[in-house]
């Protein structure tokens, strides 16, 4: 349930100064002068607990996700993992609420990313519904992500300010778009014509005379992983130069306490949220962008909440004066969310910042086994309604089935169609662009030729294509050497997916031999491989597709992580239902691939 009292700090009633350091729970506290916490009256006067939510990368999953994107892995006590179903913002909602409760002093953000690359539901209404989500489970602010310019600045302006949408109006009668009831921040994108920041650089939020400062930045190679028209007439500053510019001015008008919202991010160590980051040393368990910046960011702030990688951490790394920092993320989707305390000095209007030992992780998983938050699931319904036509709408035509979950054998037709869909969508963004590989837990389903309702047989359905792929991923291209692309072939059958192989889906052109009867990555016959009948050259370099959860090194394919030269297109259900309208008609419908491309010796 809401608070019984309002939350200050809300966009129309908030001015820009003012702040608070943060220390964040179970990995920061305050170091409170001698006697202090014997004197509870004395204390409880000069220092107040602030708590700080926060979350990143939601990309418009109202729905609770599907599959492996809607699960986070948890260390166990006996040293086992534990896959949780996690997400969804019913369950958001209601813990975010759950949390808030005992705490009248209390800030909800976000590090980016909270649209684009959204599911249907949201996507479908240019992330109207997901906007009105935020603002009901009472988001404070927000840093903006590179995906927020994927419609470009214009687009950005009216989710932010309200309004119909230039092209496709308004979408239900009598009811106007609001927009966002919080503030987004972009203090590093500037307009390139007058050099001043197209959207504000920093808010505070101030409640009975605590004051917590945010900055918000996106990554500077946005333009890099954006279309051009989405950043077009924006430039995109270095991510510690602008916040220790903005720190500087927060400073001067008195602001003492400092939070960084920064959608750039870094690997852990672990995929599990729970894992301990500072072990064996502080920082020492994520690597990556953001390892840098919180080294390079002024000690004039005093926290980072990141974002970007869709990862989870909570880690302590040095601020560039040696003192302890606390950098945190709550992997995507809405599946965690980081709890943080803030103990705020009313003397010094600052957080004294010192390591302890972090007995639990600051981050917490937003289960589905909790209550669903009713106003959530009514707005879920509104806007599922209003999506019911497209759904049904026709992409493409089969001659028969295309087994793809249910396929009996590593190979699927409906995988190669998936593989072959993102590497013609790969070569509009890049001609140099020679191979897809699709991860086999990414197709969530079949197309099947017979009608699942009126659209007759054969034809498939933009619901149907969606079943299949779900998650609203990016098709990602980078840059492999041709030892990396054979590294991540061995790595479908050794390390980790030794056990459980995960057989990537090749596109059209790749082939190879894999024995089965051989055990770990020599299952992989290396002088097989080929591509578009050639040998692949070790020192060679390959343009590669794949989904953005393969380019994240997700399913153990650290090769693929390891890619050059990133460039993000658009989502993988869009890049598969093109290519079904471009390649099938009801009078010419297309077959499934033969799935031959795997020679597989048992």
């Amino acid at each position: 349930m809401h608070l019984t009292t309002r939350r200050p700090g809300r966009r129309l009633r908030a001015g820009l100064a003012g702040a608070a350091t943060l220390v964040t729970a179970g990995a920061l506290m305050a170091a409170l002068p001698a006697g202090a916490t014997a004197q509870k009256s004395v204390a409880s006067s000069r220092y107040q607990d602030v708590q700080l939510l926060s979350f990143n990368d939601f990309h418009g999953n109202l729905e609770p996700p599907a599959g492996s994107s809607g699960q986070v892995t948890e260390d166990q006590a006996d040293g086992t993992t534990k896959k949780i179903d996690a997400g969804g913002v019913e369950y958001l909602a209601n813990s975010l609420r759950t949390a808030r409760k005992g705490h009248p002093y209390s800030v909800t953000a976000a590090a980016g990313d909270l649209v684009g690359a959204s599911p249907l539901l949201s996507g479908l209404f240019h992330d109207e519904p997901t906007v009105e989500a935020m603002n009901k489970l009472d988001l404070d602010v927000t840093s903006v992500g590179n995906h927020e310019f994927d419609e470009g600045s214009q687009e950005l302006a009216r989710l932010r300010k309200g309004g119909c949408h230039p092209k496709d109006g308004c979408y239900e009668d009598g009811r106007t778009f609001e927009g966002a009831d919080y503030p987004y921040l972009a203090a590093n994108v500037t307009d390139e014509k007058t050099g001043k920041p197209v959207l504000a650089p920093y808010w505070v939020w101030k409640h009975k005379g605590v004051k917590v400062g945010f900055i918000g930045v996106t990554l500077e190679g946005t333009p890099d992983i954006v279309s051009a028209e989405g950043v077009k007439g924006l430039k995109f500053h270095d991510e510690i130069e602008t916040v220790d510019k903005y720190a500087k001015i927060l400073d001067k008008q008195g602001v003492k306490s400092i939070v960084a919202l920064v959608h750039e991010g870094g690997a852990p160590a672990s995929g599990s949220y729970n894992f301990d980051c500072d072990s064996p040393s502080a920082g020492k368990g994520v690597s990556g962008p953001i390892v840098d910046i919180a080294k390079g960011i002024t000690p004039k702030v005093d926290a980072l909440v990141t974002g970007h990688t869709h990862n989870a951490y909570a880690c302590t790394i040095p601020d560039p004066s040696g003192k302890p920092r606390m950098v945190t993320s709550a992997s995507s989707y809405g599946k965690l969310y980081t709890d943080t305390t803030l103990t705020y000095d009313r003397a010094t209007k600052d957080i004294v910042r010192t390591a302890v030992k972090s007995p639990t992780s600051a981050n917490h998983v937003v289960t589905r086994t909790q209550p669903k938050a009713a106003d959530m699931t009514a707005l879920i319904g509104r806007w599922n309604k209003l999506a019911a036509p497209i759904a049904g709408q026709a992409v493409g035509h089969i001659s028969a089935d295309l087994p793809g979950r249910g396929a009996t054998s590593p190979e699927s037709p409906l995988g190669d169609l998936i593989a072959d869909a993102q590497l013609a969508h790969a070569k509009t963004l890049d001609p140099k662009a020679s191979v897809a590989l699709m991860n086999p837990g990414g197709v969530r389903s079949d197309l099947v030729f017979k009608a699942s309702g009126s659209e007759g047989d054969g034809v498939v359905t933009y619901g149907e294509a969606f079943a299949v792929q779900p998650f609203s991923n990016t098709v990602n291209l980078a840059d492999l050497t041709g030892e990396q692309l054979v590294t991540a072939l061995k790595q479908q059958v050794s390390g980790p997916n030794a056990a459980s192989p995960k057989i990537l889906q090749p596109s059209a052109g790749l082939t190879y031999t894999l024995d089965m009867t051989k055990s770990g990555a020599d299952r992989v016959v290396a002088d097989s491989i080929r591509l578009n009948g050639s040998a692949i050259d070790p020192a060679a370099t390959y343009r590669v597709a794949m989904n953005s959860f393969l380019a994240g090194g997700g399913d153990g394919f650290a090769a693929l992580g390891a890619g050059k030269n990133p460039l993000v297109g658009s989502d993988d259900l869009k890049a598969l239902n093109d290519y079904l309208t471009a390649n099938s008609s009801a009078s010419n419908p297309i077959a499934p691939p033969k799935a031959d491309r795997i020679t597989i010796v048992k």
